[in-house]
């Protein structure tokens, strides 16, 4: 049996994560950081 990741991102870090990735002046690094940390995010509810 494989056990499921049940941890998710926090809100406030999704929200930090966004930031980074829109703002020019970040490393490609910190990109791939914050990419990988919005793909493990709750999604939004609409």
């Amino acid at each position: 049996m494989v056990a499921k990741n049940t941890k998710q991102t926090s809100s406030k870090v999704a929200s930090t994560a966004s930031k980074i990735l829109q703002d020019s002046r970040t490393s490609k690094a910190s990109k791939s950081v914050a990419g990988s940390a919005l793909s493990q995010a709750k999604p939004k509810k609409k």
